[in-house]
């Protein structure tokens, strides 16, 4: 299963914003949602200073990718679970009156055989109209919603989204940056990577890729193999020779300057578990660094638990126990890649960038970037 790549290193589209022509109402509510292999989840949101305030969200596991690598194809069921989400979304829309929205769909409908006659049947039960986005604009956005987690240190960064049938990772290099436009640097790649702000050094792309393997479609892959633990090893294995083109360094030296930032529900629950929170806390998560040690431990402990143990333990939660193993693999083969020993953890990705966008490109944002 080749990883998707651009033409050229560090090639990235750009993503045309169409002008508003009106300054939205300071009251006005934006939306957010993402339908992923595994996820379905909404973010409804006003624009406050120079980000903005959850005011409603939606979380549900619809499992949109369950036999999709048998079958390449949506489910019947696994269409009418997201449908059914879809139904509550909209619902929640309405009650907050929310007009401005951008409504999207990643992997498991990139792949799907079947996926426009989902989109066909959303648009006509709700109303409501999903599009579908390339692994492009996929990293772009999970770029730039993690961009207040950069370390004013850092000098290259490595972002990596762990989906539920894909793993983007982005890696930038912002060492002509000064040390405090650093985070503000990568904000700026909302408006396309490669490009910056006039006068203004700018955060450089050095190159990406989208692995078509996520927890979901990773896990999928070595169904069949019983050993819990040689499954594991497999399954990190085999991510790591998916990576085998992309990773810049081979001679294992830790490197000052380098910082990964991980946005994903597997490295908020690695987190949770080394923080034993038996209710999540996104606060005390978001932002929080963890050494390479730390997350060995974690994983240990997940082995030492197994399939059974893994169901009851409440760090871990019902919805993350059968796919928080082969999130672990991901994350720990990234962590043998990387010159790097820590990892930041970011409780944010694609809906926070999606708000982002919409409301840069709308203008209500203030003390903007550029």
């Amino acid at each position: 299963m080749a990883p998707r790549r651009p033409r050229g290193a560090g090639a990235f589209p750009k993503t045309v914003e169409q002008p508003v022509p009106t300054l939205p109402d300071p009251g006005t509510l934006y939306a957010a949602l993402d339908l992923g292999t595994n996820c379905c989840r909404m973010l409804i949101a006003q624009p406050k200073g120079n980000g903005f305030k959850v005011v409603d969200s939606f979380s549900k596991t619809v499992q949109l990718g369950s036999g999709l690598e048998r079958t390449g194809r949506l489910s019947r069921a696994s269409m009418a679970r997201t449908v059914h989400a879809m139904h509550i979304c909209q619902q929640k829309l309405r009650r907050n009156n929310v007009k401005r929205m951008r409504l999207v769909a990643t992997e498991a409908c990139r792949r799907a055989g079947n996926s426009r006659e989902l989109l066909q049947q959303v648009r006509r039960e709700t109303g409501l109209r999903l599009d579908i986005i390339q692994p492009e604009e996929e990293a772009r956005l999970a770029v730039i919603s993690c961009a207040s987690l950069v370390s004013p240190q850092t000098e290259q960064l490595l972002v990596v989204d762990i989906g539920g049938g894909s793993t983007e990772l982005v890696w930038i290099d912002i060492s002509a940056v000064p040390a405090a436009e650093r985070p503000r640097a990568i904000m700026r790649l909302e408006q396309g990577f490669l490009t910056g702000c006039t006068g203004v050094s700018a955060a450089r792309v050095v190159d990406w890729i989208s692995v078509p393997l996520g927890v979901a479609t990773l896990r999928d892959q070595f169904v069949d193999v019983e050993d819990d633990s040689a499954r594991y090893a497999l399954m990190s294995w085999f991510f790591e020779e998916n990576l085998a083109s992309f990773a810049p360094y081979r001679d294992g030296t830790l490197r000052n300057g380098f910082q990964i930032v991980g946005t994903s529900g597997t490295v908020t629950t690695v987190a949770a578990s080394h923080l034993g929170l038996r209710r999540y806390d996104r606060t005390k998560v978001d932002g929080l660094r963890m050494t390479s040690k730390e997350i060995d431990l974690v994983i240990r402990r997940y082995l030492e638990l197994g399939p059974a143990g893994r169901r009851r333990d409440p760090r871990i939660g019902a919805d993350r126990h059968a796919l928080i193993m082969s999130g672990a693999a991901i994350l720990q083969a990234l962590l043998r890649c990387w010159p790097t020993d820590r990892v930041s953890v970011a409780d944010r990705g694609l809906r926070e960038g999606l708000l982002y966008t919409q409301m840069s490109a709308d203008g209500v944002l203030q003390d903007a970037p550029c």
